[in-house]
């Protein structure tokens, strides 16, 4: 947990695979609801880093969906606390696709992405609980 006054900058950076069992659309497809999952995961740990509790989401604003993100990518999901208040968080979120199948010359086939694809950004509030 770091000092009250510290929370401003911090980042909490996730990796992982997109399962094909997510793929949602034709194309294999994720549909942008597993970016806001993702994005969710990522503001439990950093109000766990914060602020020493899981903390709840209140909203997004400004989300955008930039470019797809499918079955077979490996993806990285980046929060960083742009603002704080007396119990709310700011913070700015980014999906970014690192690395994606290829399907060629073999059907498993992949290439890592220089550089990655922003797939997903957002910015969510989140509230805790005040400190006693």
């Amino acid at each position: 947990m770091t000092d009250a006054g510290s929370r401003v900058g911090t980042t909490v950076t996730h990796r992982r695979y997109v399962p094909f069992s997510h793929a949602h659309y034709a194309g294999n497809l994720v549909d942008g609801a597993y970016s806001l999952a993702a994005f969710g995961d990522v503001a439990t740990e950093l109000c766990i880093r914060t602020d020493g509790d899981e903390g709840l989401f209140a909203s997004y604003s400004d989300v955008q969906f930039q470019a797809p993100v499918l079955a077979g990518d490996v993806i990285e999901i980046q929060g960083t606390v742009v603002r704080q208040g007396r119990r709310s968080r700011e913070i700015d979120f980014v999906v970014r696709v690192v690395c994606r199948g290829t399907g060629t010359p073999h059907a498993s086939s992949a290439d890592v992405l220089e550089p990655p694809i922003v797939a997903t950004t957002a910015r969510g509030t989140v509230v805790v609980p005040l400190r006693t």
